[in-house]
């Protein structure tokens, strides 16, 4: 947590997550899919049934809370050679002049490897950080593929996977656009100031 709220001088913390798998289909929306031609009852919003057996994949993300950036690849496989040319493109994203960078991500096997290892000892800048089993929530893209979902899968079919790489790479364009900062701790609801003078009294039977 700390590395969210007071990083070190010149650093950087970058969140690394694979969303997946996705498979080409329906995702439920608010849209009214199957409505009761007859009127006789009230429309809800249900989405027909679709298996999605129209090709899958994961789609690969790279997250900085401080700034709200966010890089997505899509890839067939979640495999220790595409995590590493994810690395390659996240290395070259990233801002050069940063003299450390911190990768938080889980303990997937794949993020482990020894190709991924050795990957870290030719980029000296890097350092992982794993994040303990069963805590997912400290890892600050978790609530941002909630984000993408919403931008680029809610409501829509797709028919087949490069349709949903078009549309996370669009939703991400938009993000990016738009972004903010993701800041560290508990969420702030807003509150309607409380109108000036006395209060009611309370009643008395």
């Amino acid at each position: 947590m700390t590395l969210y709220t007071t990083p070190p001088v010149d650093s950087l913390v970058v969140c690394l997550d694979e969303m997946g798998p996705e498979s080409a289909k329906s995702f439920p929306g608010r849209r009214v899919v199957a409505a009761d031609p007859s009127g006789a009852r009230r429309p809800r919003a249900t989405q027909e049934l679709d298996y999605g057996r129209r090709g899958s994949g994961y789609v690969f993300g790279a997250f900085v809370p401080a700034t709200g950036a966010a890089l997505t690849v899509p890839y067939r496989r979640r495999t220790t050679a595409n995590v590493v040319a994810f690395l390659d493109q996240i290395e070259a994203w990233l801002d050069p002049t940063a003299k450390r960078i911190y990768a938080v991500l889980d303990n997937l096997s794949a993020h482990r490897a020894a190709d991924v290892l050795l990957w870290a000892l030719a980029h000296p800048r890097w350092e992982f950080v794993f994040q303990p089993k069963y805590a997912a929530y400290l890892n600050l893209i978790e609530p941002w593929w909630k984000t993408l979902r919403s931008l680029a899968l809610k409501g829509r079919r797709f028919e087949i996977w490069d349709d949903i790489c078009g549309a996370v790479e669009a939703a991400t364009g938009y993000w990016n656009a738009h972004r903010h900062p993701f800041v560290w701790g508990p969420r702030t609801r807003h509150r309607s100031a409380r109108p000036p003078g006395i209060p009611y009294l309370p009643l008395v039977a």
